[in-house]
């Protein structure tokens, strides 16, 4: 079973967040977990906020917005 600290090391490490680890994340943070976990989810947070650590949903996201507006 995946933990919050390993996928967010692993994020931290290639500097990108897949959509599917998004997701896991989003599941565990509904369980109980240690406090570890979340020091570690806090960290990612951070580093998203600071654009070291980049978000596929959003990359995602954004194509959309633009292709989109392209039809404007």
């Amino acid at each position: 079973m995946a933990s919050i600290k390993r996928l967010v090391k692993e994020a931290l490490t290639t500097g990108y967040l897949t959509v599917k680890d998004e997701n896991t994340l989003r599941s565990l943070l509904k369980t109980k977990y240690p406090s570890e976990d979340l020091m570690a989810f806090m960290e990612l947070q951070y580093a998203a906020m600071n654009g070291w650590v980049k978000q596929e949903s959003r990359e995602l996201f954004n194509r959309q917005q633009n292709a989109t507006s392209c039809f404007n």
